[in-house]
C-alpha cells in the first residue's frame, strides 16, 4: 500500500518521557495508547547525566503489556560494556517476540566518566566511532548464534549445535570481545538501531549502521537535505540506502483544544527550541505539517515528543494520526508482528552462515 502522492506509508513513533515517573506502571496505559494509534514503536530516553528509571528494565515491563507496537529504550554506548548491552538488547527482542529496538546514545561529560571511575570523558566524535565499534559488534554478536542452532534433543542430551556457534574475535580501539553471546539469536536477527543523526559526529554512525535515523531540524529543506546526506553515505557504505528510514524529531505541545499552529509554528515549519524543533498548535495544523513533508520527500516519517504526555499523546492518536489515517497516509493496522515489519525492513541474514565464517 502506498500513500496518495506515491510515496510509501508514513512511519511514525512518540517518546514516552515523563518527569520524575519512576513507576514503570506510569508508562503502560500511554504505550497502549500509541498501539491503539498503530505508531510503529514508542522511545524512552536513558541518560547517565540525571536521575531516572533505567530504560531498558521499563521497556522490559511494557512487553508483556502490549502486543504489536515497537520498543525502544535508549541505551548509551560509553562506559558501559558491549557484551553486556548487547544481550539486554538481544534479551528485550526476545520477551516482546521481536519488537524490540535499541536508540544508540554516548555520554560525553566528565561527571558521568566519575560515575565509573574507568576513565576520563572524551570528545564525542571519539565515542561515536566507538558507538560504530559497539554496533558492529553488536550485530555479529547477534549472528553468532545461527537460527538453528538450538537442538533441544532430550534423547541425545544435546541443547546446542556447536557447530553454529561462532567466535565473533572483534577488536575495538577500546574494548575485545570473542563471543558466541549467551543469548540465542534474537526473533528479528538484529532488533532494530536507531540513532539520532542531528549532530555531525552521530551521523556516520547513523549512515553506516542505523535502520532509523532521527533528524531534529525545524524545516523540510534542512530535512531533506539531511535525508540525503544520509542515503548517500550509506550507499558509500555498501547499504541499499532504501533500508534507512529518516524520521524527523519534533517536541509536539497540542495544547487543550482545536487551534491554528501559532506564528513560527506549522505551515512553514516549527521553530527551535531549547529541547528541540518545537511545534505548537492543534492536531489539524499538525497533521497537515506532516503531510507537507512527507510528500517533499523530506523525511520518511516523525518521532513526536509531547510536552504533556498524556494530554498530548492522546490529541495524537485520536487527533493527528486519525486524520492521517483517514487520508490514507498512514496505517489503520500493523501489517506484521515485528518491528522490522511495522518499518518495511527485511530480517538481516545471518552474515556466518551465508559466508560460512569459521567458529
Amino acid at each position: 500500500m502506498t500513500a496518495p502522492h506515491g510515496r510509501g506509508l508514513l512511519h511514525l513513533a512518540a517518546a514516552l518521557d515523563q518527569q520524575a515517573a519512576f513507576d514503570a506502571a506510569s508508562y503502560v496505559e500511554p504505550a497502549q495508547l500509541a498501539e491503539r494509534g498503530g505508531l510503529d514503536f514508542v522511545t524512552l530516553g536513558d541518560t547517565f547525566a540525571r536521575p531516572g528509571p533505567d530504560a531498558l528494565a521499563v521497556l522490559s515491563r511494557l512487553a508483556p503489556a502490549t502486543r504489536r507496537i515497537g520498543l525502544v529504550p535508549t541505551v548509551t554506548t560509553t562506559h558501559t560494556e558491549p557484551f553486556h548491552v548487547q544481550a539486554a538488547v538481544a534479551t528485550l527482542d526476545w520477551v516482546s517476540r521481536g519488537r524490540a529496538g535499541w536508540q544508540l546514545d554516548v555520554s560525553t561529560t566528565e561527571g558521568e566518566a566519575r560515575l565509573f571511575g574507568r576513565r576520563h570523558a572524551a570528545p564525542a566524535d571519539a565515542l561515536w566511532r566507538e558507538a560504530g565499534e559497539i554496533a558492529e559488534v553488536a550485530a555479529r554478536l547477534w549472528d553468532s548464534w545461527e537460527d538453528d542452532a538450538e537442538i533441544r534433543d532430550e534423547a541425545t542430551g544435546r541443547f546446542i549445535d556447536r557447530e553454529k556457534l561462532h567466535h565473533v574475535d572483534f577488536r575495538g580501539a577500546t574494548f575485545f570481545v570473542k563471543g558466541p553471546s549467551i543469548v540465542p539469536r534474537p526473533p528479528q536477527g538484529h532488533p532494530v538501531r536507531v540513532v539520532d543523526a542531528t549532530e555531525g559526529p552521530a551521523r556516520r554512525v547513523a549512515a553506516r549502521y542505523a535502520d532509523v535515523a532521527l533528524v531534529r531540524v525545524a524545516g523540510p529543506a534542512q530535512a531533506r537535505a539531511v535525508r540525503t546526506e544520509l542515503r548517500d553515505a550509506a550507499a558509500e557504505f555498501g547499504r541499499n540506502p532504501d533500508a534507512l528510514r529518516v524520521l524527523g524529531s519534533l517536541v509536539v505541545d497540542l495544547g487543550d483544544g482545536e487551534r491554528a499552529a501559532e506564528p513560527g509554528h506549522g505551515g512553514g515549519g516549527p521553530r527551535q527550541s531549547a529541547q528541540g524543533p518545537l511545534y505548537r498548535g492543534g492536531p489539524v495544523d499538525l497533521a497537515e505539517l506532516i503531510t507537507a513533508w512527507h510528500a517533499s520527500e523530506a523525511v520518511d516519517g516523525f518521532h513526536l515528543t509531547p510536552v504533556e504526555p498524556r494530554r498530548d499523546l492522546e490529541r495524537l492518536v485520536n487527533g493527528t494520526v486519525a486524520l492521517l489515517q483517514h487520508r490514507g497516509l498512514f496505517r489503520t493496522f500493523y501489517p506484521g508482528s515485528t518491528l522490522r515489519e511495522h518499518l518495511g525492513l527485511a530480517r538481516p541474514a545471518n552474515q556466518y552462515a551465508v559466508t560460512g565464517g569459521a567458529s
